[in-house]
This record gives structure tokens, sequence and C-alpha cells, in this order.
């Protein structure tokens, strides 16, 4: 089986209206910058999409919120993005704002195929509203559901082309998650390699997972915030 595409305009070309779509990374760390772009470029509309942030107002998901393509965000971490406060105000967008632990582990059981789990995050709270609470060992826990999506895009440090994946540092948080938990999951990589070149030990998603992958490029690698110590 060919996984490897020329682009991110292939790679993503089948992605219709109303897709549930993950996107990796952690803050703006290890976002799939050529995807989101092509996406943007694709038009494809009603998206929801899950990920830690919302991106900034000029960069990653907030490139999607420009252009409203997004109707529902699932995320964690939103507030760095005005355009976003803007559109949840307004009612133009649905927010599905989910504890980090949360999402992080309800996207860990979607890879695992586990349905459901308990946890004592968000018990007493608004999140524990319509779902099922039960007591163990006379302790309260909410039940949340694994979260699914029809797609899974990611970026890593480096692949192969049988899709064995490496990552760096903090883009693991989310990213190795995810790439197990899409029906199809889309890899964009810094360095694409001939299979072989990477050591097994040094895999973080095995190439099972991985349904296409390309060669990213122009990457910015912006942050949030940019903070120093004197």
């Amino acid at each position: 089986m060919n996984k490897v595409f020329n682009n991110a305009i292939e790679a993503t070309a089948d992605i219709k209206n109303g897709a549930t779509i993950m996107l990796g990374g952690f803050g703006l760390n290890g976002i799939p910058e050529n995807c989101i772009a092509a996406l943007v470029k694709h038009n494809v509309r009603d998206l929801t999409c899950i990920s830690n942030n919302a991106g900034v107002d000029d960069f990653g998901l907030g490139l999607l919120l420009q252009t409203k393509q997004i109707k529902k965000m699932i995320s964690s971490y939103v507030g760095e993005n005005a355009l976003f406060e803007k559109q949840l105000l307004s009612g133009e967008l649905e927010v599905d704002l989910v504890p980090q632990g949360t999402l992080a582990t309800s996207i860990q059981m979607a890879a695992m195929g586990i349905p459901a789990y308990f946890t004592p995050a968000g018990v007493g709270t608004e999140i524990a509203i319509g779902k099922e609470v039960r007591e163990f060992d006379g302790k309260m826990y909410l039940m949340e559901k694994a979260i699914h999506a029809d797609f899974a895009i990611v970026k890593a440090w480096k692949g192969d082309k049988a899709g064995n994946l490496v990552f760096r540092k903090a883009t693991r948080n989310f990213s190795t998650s995810m790439a197990k938990a899409g029906n199809i999951t889309i890899v964009e990589v810094e360095h694409l390699l001939e299979p072989g070149a990477i050591d097994p030990d040094e895999v973080d998603v095995a190439g099972v997972y991985v349904h296409r992958i390309f060669q990213g490029s122009n990457y910015q690698k912006r942050i949030e915030r940019r903070t120093t110590k004197i």
C-alpha cells in the first residue's frame, strides 16, 4: 500500500463538508500547518474540530475560524484566540470545553478501542450535566465517552514511507494518541525517510495507524507568547 502523497492538498482532498477532524499539536507547537492551509483552500465547511487549542487569530485553527469553516470546536485551551471568543459569544460557533486531561484521555480511549471510562474530573460541575455519575470506593466519578474522528491530522518530526512516526518533546502530548484515533490518519512530516531509516526503538506511532503521509514545507513554528527571564 502506497501511503505517500505529494502534498497537503492531495492528502486532504477527500475531506468533505461536515467532517469531524482531530488536529494535533500542543498550543501552536507541532500543529499540522500545511494541512490547515490546505483545508482553507479546499473551503470545506461545517467542520467539527477536536484540538487541544483553537490557534490564534491569524495562525493555526484561527485561519479556519477566519473563514468560518468550523461549525464546532472541542477543545481544552482557547484563551489565545479573540476571534474564537467573538464567534462563541455571538452564537456562530458551537463549543465543547473539555478539561485537558479528560480530552487527552478520551482520545486515548478511542485509540485503544475503549468506548467509555470514569474520571473524577468535572464531578459536581456543569461538565457533569446529562452524564452518568457513579461511586467507586466512596468517591464519585463521571463517565466520559471516547472521542473519535473521521480524520486525524498530525505533524511529526520524522516519518518513513511506511508511516512509522517520531515526534519531538511536547508534540507527543496529543498527536501520538490522535494518530491512532481517526478513521483515516493523515501525517505531515519535516523529514520523510525510507523504510528502515528509523530505529524501531525511536518509533512513537507505528505505521499501521497511518494511512497518508507527505513531507511538509515552509513551517513557521510559531508560539503563542514569548517569555524571557533575566
